[in-house]
């Protein structure tokens, strides 16, 4: 009988012992649990946060809105470099810090430029800041550099993506051409058009309608008209990809993601040397279909002449 109760007791001291040592692995697993939870709430927590790498002192901007005189609204140097905290800027052009981008944002408004029925968020070259009479030539040679990507844009009723004019040269007249020809304004033709078109990069420029035309008669839009256009063999989709231009006397090179090359290089090129230019980056959104928007982000911006 003795030695029965003794088993009995061996029994349930062991059994307590165990029970014990199971809760305390328990408590364990659920106190490292909740650790592992707590690092992980943490490192939600711990967002990078990157600024685009684009110096706006020598760009003003154009946006989808309209100013008090009904005008498209602009923002030019100093005032662009605080864009961010600019309450009418902010729907159009903002940071996206998580990206490290700034987004430009246009859909069909009234804010409408001269001579064209789009809208745009798109940045103008000021090489002199506030002063768009500071231009440059072919042969003063320029270059522009820009790391991009489509964010979103919407689809045109056959299904296929609305594209935008990404990167653009456009020419301008000197006061002195201006009133040699009677025009009222500075405006040239664009020579160089660079499209986001249904995730594809295509270049679009400019060719003399006659060849044996004098310099003054080059100086009016209509003696050039638009060429075929190019297509880059590589798909850019919805991913990141650099643009390059270079310009020099004669002479206009496209280039995309550092391997595929479009090369202009003919009379075309060596006859717009009359007209001054300036660079041009952004959303200039071609579609005035109701709903339409698109917003492309910009990394990286350069210019060097």
């Amino acid at each position: 009988m003795k030695h029965f109760r003794k088993e009995i007791i061996s029994i349930l001291i062991i059994a307590f012992l165990s029970a014990n040592a199971f809760c305390q692995t328990q408590k364990g697993s659920v106190s490292e649990s909740g650790v592992k939870i707590e690092k992980k709430k943490r490192k939600k927590k711990k967002k990078k946060y990157k600024l685009p790498e684009i110096d706006l002192s020598h760009w003003k901007v154009t946006l989808p809105v309209t100013n008090d005189e009904g005008k498209p609204y602009e923002i030019s140097p100093p005032e662009i470099l605080d864009f961010a905290n600019n309450e009418i800027a902010k729907p159009y052009m903002y940071i996206d810090s998580t990206k490290g981008a700034i987004v430009f944002h246009a859909m069909p408004t009234n804010s409408k430029t001269k001579n064209t029925k789009y809208t745009r968020s798109e940045l103008r070259e000021q090489m002199v800041p506030g002063d768009n009479n500071t231009n440059w030539t072919f042969a003063d040679g320029a270059y522009m550099k820009g790391k991009i990507a489509m964010e979103e844009t919407t689809k045109a009723e056959d299904g296929k993506y609305h594209r935008t004019i990404i990167m653009q040269i456009h020419g301008r007249l000197t006061n002195k051409q201006r009133d040699l020809i009677g025009e009222d304004d500075n405006n040239a033709p664009p020579i160089l058009k660079i499209y986001w078109d249904k995730g594809k990069i295509r270049v679009k420029t400019k060719l003399i309608k006659n060849l044996n035309a004098s310099d003054e008669e080059l100086l009016h839009e209509d003696a050039w008209d638009d060429d075929e256009g190019f297509n880059f063999e590589q798909e850019v989709g919805f991913r990141k990809f650099t643009l390059e231009v270079q310009v020099s006397e004669g002479k206009m090179v496209v280039i995309l993601n550092g391997n595929e090359y479009k090369v202009y290089e003919s009379i075309h090129m060596r006859r717009w040397g009359i007209f001054e230019n300036y660079f041009k980056a952004g959303n200039y959104f071609q579609s005035r279909d109701k709903g339409s928007f698109s917003k492309v982000r910009f990394y990286e911006l350069e210019v060097s002449h």
